[in-house]
């Protein structure tokens, strides 16, 4: 009933409006007229029906305009054929436009939102979307002046020179940006949702128009580039190939820490900060030796760059706890000049230690307290990180070692592959055949952990040599030994004739060595 009430006061409201829209002095209604009539309401109503049809069901936005354009469109198409109003052009443009936004309407509801977005979850760009809006508003524009005004479309094109120049100027930075947007768009250098590094600032994509590209920055912070800046910097895009990506942070620290124990402290530290992906893995390198402190470089990954500023507080968070605990200081930037030496304390400490290593050893037995003393205070105190070398196979050796604190592995290199053979800790000495006959050392020596050697070299036993030359006979007796021991010649059941032999012969060797090599 509520149907009929307004389809009759709409039929009322015609009449009225086709009473104004007859032509003054004309007859009273005519077959024409009364087409015109009966016409005009029902297209309206169809397309009101349809309007309504395709926002409720279909999603489509519409409104006014569309209104507007159902009723010029309902008045134009009959009246086109059956009269000829004096304002039948304006009312067809009037038609035209409004018709061109009602299918841009369709294009953005049917074509990107429901074909791209939802079946094939593809989102379009807003820079196309608008660039299609631009160009059907300007071919129904086109339409109406070439159709319903008869332009000339090519002499309005070529419009005198110096008018097309002044537009031209005016339209340079427009067409410009423009250009440099669909460049952006068909590039694929960054799309919406992308964490970009531009001009040093770290922002989000949150769209491509067809003049500029809006970011926003961790602090909310909005940016309107126009794209023909964008065009022409570097932009880092940190979400290409993948949305996992690595950054990094770096840290200064007292130069007296070894390196290895910092590094195992900071990795720690940022393997347990929120927001890091466990794979892969963090990692520190020593990046620089500065004034002042050592500085140390942090490398982790996420995936989420929206957090980088929360990773790297709970980084640097952990970081200070962990060195607190660690006792390991971060230093303030000072120029002091600071000439250090181990202390007599630290001296005797190590000293006194590596007697007691030597004085296990079978090659130092024959010595005297007082000898050791003297040869000890002539060697060198050494620090090894972990994973370095002390000693290398096959290279030239003239001094032993003495491992005071800290493990090694002994590794041999055969046909090309090395292989762990022994491990050393502390109180073991290694070099020692090097040292006295000058060989090729037999193995490489690296750290498993921070290592402190004494190294003595050449000088100080030839030194020790000269000063106590009995010393000879017995390091050649003992390195004669060894070598029949290598040999398998001191097993149980050889002979002691046997032994005796190569036992004066072996030594014999040796103390030439020893001579020859110490130059005695």
């Amino acid at each position: 009933m509520l149907l009929w009430d307004n389809t009759v006061l709409k039929l009322l409201l015609w009449s009225k409006l086709l009473a104004i829209l007859r032509p003054m002095g004309e007859l009273p209604l005519t077959e024409r007229e009364l087409i015109l009539a009966v016409s005009v309401p029902v297209l309206y109503l169809a397309m009101v029906l349809l309007g309504r049809r395709l926002k409720r069901h279909k999603g489509v936005r519409l409104g006014w305009l569309y209104h507007l354009f159902a009723l010029s469109l309902s008045i134009f198409t009959p009246g086109y054929f059956l009269f000829q109003w004096p304002f039948i052009k304006e009312l067809g443009a009037l038609t035209t436009i409004s018709g061109a936004i009602f299918v841009i309407a369709l294009i953005d509801r049917f074509v990107w939102q429901l074909y791209f977005q939802q079946k094939h979850r593809v989102k379009v760009p807003k820079f196309f979307t608008e660039l299609l809006t631009i160009l059907i508003l300007v071919m129904a524009l086109f339409l109406v002046l070439r159709l319903g005004y008869g332009l000339n479309l090519t002499g309005l094109l070529l419009a005198p020179g110096i008018v097309a120049v002044v537009i031209g100027l005016g339209m340079q930075d427009l067409m410009s940006n423009i250009v440099a947007g669909l460049a952006i768009q068909f590039g694929k250098a960054f799309k919406e949702g992308d964490w970009l590094v531009v001009d040093n600032k770290h922002a989000q994509v949150v769209e491509v128009n067809w003049r500029s590209t809006r970011l926003l920055t961790n602090d909310s912070i909005s940016l309107d580039i126009p794209n023909r800046d964008m065009a022409r910097q570097m932009i880092v895009n940190l979400n290409l190939p993948v949305r996992q990506h690595a950054m990094r942070l770096s840290v200064s620290i007292d130069y007296t820490v070894p390196p290895t124990r910092v590094k195992d402290v900071l990795l720690h530290a940022t393997a347990n900060a929120k927001g890091v992906l466990s794979e892969p893995k963090p990692k520190v390198y020593l990046k620089n030796f500065g004034e002042f402190a050592v500085e140390y470089e942090i490398k982790f990954w996420l995936d989420d760059h929206s957090l980088y500023n929360d990773i790297c507080d709970s980084i640097r968070t952990n970081v200070w706890y962990g060195l607190h605990r660690h006792g390991i200081k971060i230093p303030f930037p000072t120029r002091t000049i600071q000439l250090q030496r181990p202390s007599r304390d630290k001296q005797q400490e190590i000293q006194s230690a590596a007697r007691i290593i030597l004085r296990q050893q079978p090659l130092f037995k024959c010595l005297t307290d007082a000898q050791l003393d003297s040869l000890l205070p002539r060697g060198r105190l050494i620090h090894f990180g972990r994973g370095e070398k002390l000693i290398h196979q096959g290279e030239n050796g003239d001094s032993m070692f003495i491992l005071v604190d800290g493990e090694a592995n002994v590794v041999v290199e055969r046909n090309g592959s090395p292989t762990q053979v022994a491990s050393l800790a502390s109180g073991d000495c290694f070099g020692e055949m090097s040292l006295l006959t000058g060989e090729r050392r037999s193995a490489s020596i690296i750290a498993h952990t921070d290592c402190e050697v004494v190294e003595i070299g050449k000088p100080v036993i030839a030194n020790s040599l000269k000063e106590n030359p009995e010393l000879l006979n017995k390091l050649s007796e003992l390195l004669a030994q060894r070598q029949m021991e290598t040999e398998g010649i001191m097993a149980a059941n050889a002979h002691a004739g046997v032994i005796g032999a190569k036992q004066t012969q072996y030594q014999a060797t040796f103390l030439d060595k020893l001579r020859g090599f110490f130059e005695l």
